[in-house]
């Protein structure tokens, strides 16, 4: 009961931090609680309160943790909880990982839940439009009625 209650002050220190304006990423405190939020939540995921695994999968992406990208493919795999599949996907492609990105590529055509293999999909979709206007930003007008 006591490491879930930190693991919430921890979560919400987390928000916090990320949310602030003019805190430099090289600031060696900023560094050191980044490192230890970052730690937590990784802990976190291998809890077996399934909303705690879904707001830590859901922040891991967040701050692009590639220490997070394994343990989120894991996620993705083999959760009983789809809610945590889909949270997991989402992570991984926000993360930005190519080995994350095919995960979620694959899961979209092999998971065994619909809603999974949907959202996937979608995540997947709205991956490449991305990257896509990244490539070729003239295209970018053309292409702004396209929702996924």
């Amino acid at each position: 009961m006591k490491t879930t209650k930190y693991l919430f002050v921890i979560l919400f220190a987390l928000t916090t931090v990320i949310s602030a304006q003019g805190i430099k990423l090289s600031d060696p405190v900023v560094k050191a609680k980044y490192a230890t939020i970052e730690k937590n939540l990784l802990h976190g995921l291998g809890s077996d309160n399934e909303g705690l695994r879904i707001s830590c999968a859901y922040y891991l992406g967040e701050i692009k943790s590639n220490k997070a990208v394994y343990p989120l493919m894991t996620l993705l795999r083999s959760d009983c909880c789809y809610g945590a599949r889909i949270v997991a996907a989402l992570s991984l492609i926000k993360i930005d990982d190519p080995q994350g990105v095919y995960m979620v590529k694959r899961s979209a055509q092999f998971n065994d839940n619909e809603n999974v293999r949907k959202m996937s999909e979608r995540f997947y979709l709205s991956y490449l439009w991305q990257k896509y206007i990244e490539e070729n930003p003239e295209k970018a007008m053309e292409l702004s009625y396209v929702k996924f």
